[in-house]
C-alpha cells in the first residue's frame, strides 16, 4: 500500500510525529538512569479482503535489565494492542491502577482499509490519514505504559515488546464479533450502574476529585469539539484559497496588460503557497493539539473506570457486612431456641463472613490508597504535558503566521509595479 498518495500526507505525518515526541511528560530519556523508548512505524496491510489486517512495526530502545536486548523490534497487529490492554485491565484495574486507554476500534475505518484496492487518490489519502492517526494513537498508548513504573516491567508488556513471534490471537477484540457486541451491552449495563448507584462517600478527597474529573471531562469534550470545528474551518479556508488561486491564474493568462498579467500570476502563486500554510495550520490544530485533547478525553474515561471499580469493591464489602449481620442474627436465634446442632454451623458461617468483611474493607482501603497515588501522578503529568504541548502548538502557529507574512511581503513589490 502506498502511504504517499497525497502531498498532505507528509504534513500530517510530521505534525503527528511532533505531537508524539512531546506527548508524555514522564517519558524516560537515554540520559536518565532508566529508559524505555518506543516507536510504532510502517503500517502495512497484510492479505486481501475482509480477512486482511494491518501490521505495525514496534521498535524499542531500553537499558532496563529485565529486557534481553537494548534495541529490538517486533511486528504487531491492532488486535494485539487491544489484547495487551485487556490483560493489563484484568490484572491491575481491581487494584486501583489507571490503565492507559487503547485506541478505539473503528468499524468504518477498518472496513475501508480491508476493502481498499485501486481507488482514487482522495480515497487512498483518507485511508493513509486513518492509518497514520491510528499508528500515532498506538504509539501514545505504548509510551504511556513505558512511562509508568509498574507497567514498563510487566511480563505481558515485555512479551508484547520483545517476543519475536506472533502472539496468540486476542479474543473479544473485534468490533463486529458476537463477543464484541456482548461486551458493548455489558458496558452499557455498567454505565447505567455508574449513573444510578451513589456511594455514601466519607472521604472529602474522593468527593472533590470525582467532581473535578467530571468537570474536566465536560471541558475537554467541549474543547475537543471546538478544535474539530476550527480544523474544519481552516481546511475549508485552505480549499477556498486554492480555488481562488486557480481562478486568478486563469484570469492572468487572458489579461492583455503584461504588468497586470504578471501580478495576477504572482498572486496565484502566492495564494498557492498560502494554501499550503493553511493546510499545515489545520494539521497543527488537529494533530498537535486536537489529538492530545482526544487522548485526554479517553484518559478521563480510564480514570472513571477505576473510580467505578472502587464503587464495586465498596458494594462487595457492604454486601459482606449485610450477610454477616444476617448470619449473626441467625446464630442468635439458634442459641435462643437451644438448637445446638445448628449453632456450630452458624458460628462457622459467622467466622467466614467476618473474614470476608475484613478482606472487603482491606481491599477497599488498598484501592482507595492506590487511586490517590495514580490520580496525583496523572495530575502532575497532565499539567506538565499541557504546558509543553501548548508551547509546541503556539510555536507552530507563530511559524505559520511568519510564513504567511513573508509570502505576502514578497508579492507586494509585484503588485506595486503594475503600470
Amino acid at each position: 500500500m502506498d502511504f504517499d498518495d497525497d502531498d498532505d500526507s507528509d504534513i500530517f505525518a510530521s505534525a503527528i510525529s511532533t505531537s508524539i515526541r512531546t506527548s508524555s511528560a514522564q517519558e524516560p530519556t537515554e540520559s536518565s538512569d532508566q529508559y524505555l523508548k518506543i516507536t510504532v512505524t510502517s503500517p502495512q496491510k497484510m492479505g486481501d479482503g475482509m480477512g486482511s489486517y494491518v501490521a505495525y512495526k514496534v521498535e524499542t530502545k531500553t537499558n532496563i535489565q529485565l529486557y534481553r536486548k537494548r534495541v529490538f523490534s517486533v511486528n504487531r497487529r491492532f488486535s494485539d494492542f487491544l489484547g495487551l490492554h485487556d490483560k493489563l485491565t484484568e490484572k491491575f484495574l481491581r487494584s486501583g491502577r489507571i490503565i492507559p486507554p487503547a485506541p478505539e476500534k473503528s468499524v468504518i475505518g477498518t472496513t475501508k482499509i480491508k476493502m481498499s484496492g485501486e481507488k482514487s487518490q482522495e480515497q487512498n489519502s483518507g485511508s493513509s490519514e486513518f492509518l497514520e492517526r491510528r499508528r500515532a494513537a498506538l504509539e501514545r498508548f505504548l509510551n504511556r505504559l513505558a512511562s509508568h513504573p509498574l507497567f514498563c516491567i510487566d511480563p505481558d508488556v515485555r512479551e508484547f515488546l520483545e517476543a519475536d513471534m506472533e502472539l496468540p490471537k486476542a479474543t473479544n477484540t473485534s468490533a463486529l464479533s458476537g463477543a464484541g457486541v456482548m461486551r458493548l451491552f455489558n458496558k452499557v449495563g455498567e454505565t447505567v450502574n455508574k449513573i444510578t448507584y451513589k456511594m455514601d462517600e466519607n472521604d472529602s478527597w474522593f468527593e472533590e476529585t470525582i467532581t473535578h474529573i467530571d468537570c474536566l471531562d465536560s471541558q475537554l469534550r467541549s474543547l475537543n469539539g471546538a478544535v474539530e470545528s476550527l480544523t474544519n474551518q481552516r481546511k475549508e479556508l485552505a480549499s477556498c484559497t486554492g480555488a481562488t488561486a486557480r481562478s486568478i491564474a486563469v484570469l492572468g493568462h487572458g489579461e492583455p496588460s503584461a504588468s497586470l498579467g504578471r501580478a495576477l500570476a504572482q498572486l496565484a502563486e502566492t495564494l498557492e503557497k498560502v494554501e499550503v500554510v493553511r493546510k499545515a495550520q489545520a494539521n497543527s490544530d488537529l494533530y498537535q493539539f486536537g489529538e492530545m485533547i482526544r487522548d485526554y478525553v479517553a484518559l478521563i474515561g480510564a480514570i472513571k473506570d477505576v473510580f467505578h471499580e472502587r464503587v464495586k469493591v465498596f458494594q462487595n464489602w457492604q454486601h459482606a457486612q449485610i450477610m454477616l449481620n444476617k448470619k449473626r442474627e441467625q446464630k442468635a436465634r439458634m442459641e435462643q431456641t437451644g438448637r445446638s446442632d445448628k449453632t456450630n454451623q452458624a458460628s462457622t458461617e459467622v467466622i467466614e463472613w467476618e473474614a470476608k468483611v475484613e478482606r472487603g474493607q482491606e481491599e477497599f482501603d488498598k484501592i482507595s490508597t492506590m487511586i490517590r497515588k495514580e490520580v496525583e501522578r496523572f495530575e502532575t503529568v497532565r499539567v506538565h504535558e499541557f504546558k509543553k504541548q501548548l508551547i509546541q502548538y503556539l510555536e507552530a502557529m507563530l511559524q505559520h503566521q511568519n510564513q504567511l507574512i513573508k509570502h505576502w511581503e514578497s508579492f507586494l513589490p509585484e503588485a506595486k509595479a503594475v503600470a
